[in-house]
């Protein structure tokens, strides 16, 4: 993943917000992910997001995350979601 993120957060308040989000995306959870654009992704979360250091374009420093999905219907497909752009998630039941 790249070291560069299109936002960074350096207040306390948007990264505890982040981080926030962190325990809902365990790995391989099942999840519907709705974005602030109101656009959904559903996959398989690959690996525990992180919160992390990044870089933005100006090359000012601070926080956000990215999340890695497997898409549920083509699982080779991969999603790379900004977890500051995640509106909500919701868990998706498992595979019988």
């Amino acid at each position: 993943m790249s070291r560069t993120a299109p936002v960074v957060y350096t207040h306390a308040d948007d990264i505890a917000r982040l981080k926030t989000l962190l325990p809902q995306l365990p790995d391989e959870a099942r999840v519907e992910v709705t974005l602030k654009n109101g656009s959904r992704v559903l996959g398989t979360v690959a690996v525990r997001p992180t919160v992390q250091q990044y870089r933005d374009a100006e090359e000012n420093e601070g926080s956000n995350g990215e999340l890695r999905l497997d898409d549920l219907d083509a699982p080779v497909q991969q999603h790379h979601v900004w977890l500051d752009q995640i509106a909500s998630i919701r868990e998706l039941p498992p595979i019988e």
